[in-house]
């Protein structure tokens, strides 16, 4: 209701209240307002020289200084990286792969008799120079012919080759090919309507319905594989997890419904641990604890997440399927995302303090990057904890004199309500400070889920769950995803592997099962 003159309270302290009021769901709205046109036209980056580079030529007094460090991981200081020396371009001005095949083509002059004498030109040297290639793709026509072989004396017995197993077995295409679409469209995000006018551009008119097909045929060849490695993944007692909405056709109406992607990943580089780089998708009608407590019904141990109820739920110790085995680490990446969004829209010093202490964590997780957990652990435990400590305590005093509809009083309250699952990593050197590595594995399905707008049916979300999750996994690992596909198809699809040796297949054993035989082959 609009406040009019003859509503307004006579008391000058109930006056004051009502203007301390407004003026907080003011601040509150202008920050909604700000965050929106940031999400249109802002820039999406959250260092903080970017953060703050509006606010640079404002500072008449200080023109002088240099630019504030970027809150990121990066660099711990800028005076840090003024006395570091300058690190040296990573850009390729043309050094070749080594392992790449090598094409030549000689050049002859037009003649090789010599224009003084007309005598004959010897050879005395050659000059040569290398250029990255490419051979256009070429769609061709495999066609398989097996000889038949009779006796002339007995004519009873016939012999022939067996038929190649095929993944589509009668059909009109090869393993390679179905392989190829599959990385095409999971592995690169090439929708199959612009597969289907690359393959008529090369004189193959194929229906979108029939790659389709194709590809629910090869996902349900490869489930197996699939939940192996979800299952392996869940051995180890540490795991991210994340979720992102997708929308699917709902049958019998022509509208979407919102159903969900849970990511599931490990990764434990960091610190040279044993868990490899693996991502698994899993597709689910709903968002709730129902849908993620019962993915993770055998995992024990710590669960790094954003603040979602519920994964929250996970951790109680009341639900029958994880028994309380659960322990939440928080990610300190979604906290400060919240003071970067305060801080664009508000310009609070407050915020741009936290900020700037959170770069200093970041600094120091840089520099043990790589290193072992313990010695991860103590770096910690001596310099970071501080530093989180004394945030606490800022945060503690300085939340009070804010109103509790303020934005950033907001912020403060989500900091020190996830404080203990926050701060988690300092105890234990095996965890990382936040959940990017299940963020960045998340991104191809964002990717995907933008060009292909919606999934057919369920059906096709599974599909999309299963293909993306090995084919991401393959590139995590440093693996090309389609070589991988397809010998991997080739061999559940032959028998050469049997189910019971479905972890051969795993990205990272065949990696090194290959690494092994170039090695062996070079002995």
């Amino acid at each position: 209701m609009a406040l009019r003159p003859e509503n307004l309270p006579s008391d000058p302290a109930l006056l004051a209240e009502l203007a301390l009021g407004l003026d907080a769901e003011n601040e509150s709205l202008r920050a909604m307002v700000a965050n929106l046109k940031g999400l249109i036209f802002g820039a999406r980056s959250e260092r903080l020289s970017v953060i703050l580079a509006e606010q640079l030529p404002l500072d008449l007094e200080d023109a002088a200084s240099i630019a504030p460090p970027p809150a990121n991981d990066d660099a711990a200081s800028t005076n840090e990286r003024a006395r570091r020396p300058r690190a040296k371009s990573k850009r390729n001005i043309g050094a070749l792969p080594a392992n790449l095949p090598r094409h030549e083509v000689t050049i002859e002059p037009d003649t090789t008799v010599c224009p003084c004498c007309a005598g004959k030109l010897h050879r005395i040297g050659e000059e040569a120079s290398e250029a990255l290639d490419r051979v256009p793709a070429v769609v061709r026509v495999l066609r398989t012919i097996r000889p038949k072989y009779a006796c002339r004396n007995c004519e009873e017995k016939v012999v022939q080759a067996k038929a190649p197993a095929r993944l589509i077995e009668g059909g009109m295409v090869t393993t390679a090919l179905v392989c190829h679409i599959a990385v095409a469209k999971y592995g690169w995000q090439s929708t199959l309507y612009r597969q289907m006018q690359i393959l008529a551009g090369l004189g193959v008119d194929l229906d979108r319905s029939t790659l389709a097909r194709w590809m629910k045929q090869l996902a349900w060849m490869l489930k197996g594989l699939y939940l192996l490695q979800l299952a392996h993944m869940h051995t180890y007692p540490r795991l991210f997890c994340d979720e992102t909405p997708m929308p699917v056709i709902e049958p019998g109406r022509k509208q979407t419904k919102t159903c969900q992607f849970w990511a599931h990943a490990t990764d434990d580089r960091a610190w040279k641990g044993p868990a490899p780089p693996a991502v698994v998708y899993v597709f689910a009608e709903g968002r709730g604890k129902k849908e993620i407590a019962e993915q993770l019904r055998g995992f024990s141990g710590v669960l790094q997440v954003d603040g979602y109820a519920a994964y929250k739920s996970l951790a109680g110790g009341k639900g029958k399927a994880t028994n309380g085995k659960i322990r939440l680490a928080f990610c300190v990446a979604h906290a400060r995302r919240k003071f970067v969004a305060i801080h664009k829209s508000t310009q609070s010093p407050f915020a741009r303090e936290v900020i700037e202490r959170l770069a200093e964590v970041y600094a120091i997780e840089k520099r043990v990057r790589g290193t072992s957990a313990d010695n991860r652990r103590a770096v910690r435990q001596a310099e970071t904890k501080p530093i989180m400590e004394a945030l606490h305590a800022r945060l503690v005093a300085v939340k009070d004199g804010i109103s509790r509809i303020s934005p950033l009083r907001e912020t403060i309250d989500y900091t020190l309500g996830h404080w203990a699952g926050l701060t988690l990593f300092l105890e234990d050197g095996r965890l990382e400070p936040d959940s990017n590595i299940v963020e960045r594995s998340i991104r191809p399905i964002a990717i995907g889920k933008k060009n292909s707008l919606f999934c057919g049916d369920a059906g096709g979300g599974e599909t999309w769950a299963i293909i993306s999750s090995l084919l991401n996994t393959a590139k995590l690992n440093d693996v090309d995803p389609e070589t991988w596909l397809t010998d991997v198809v080739e061999r559940i699809v032959s028998g050469v592997t049997k189910s019971n040796q479905l972890h051969e297949l795993f990205a990272w054993n065949w990696k090194a099962a290959r690494e092994a035989e170039v090695q062996k082959a070079a002995a």
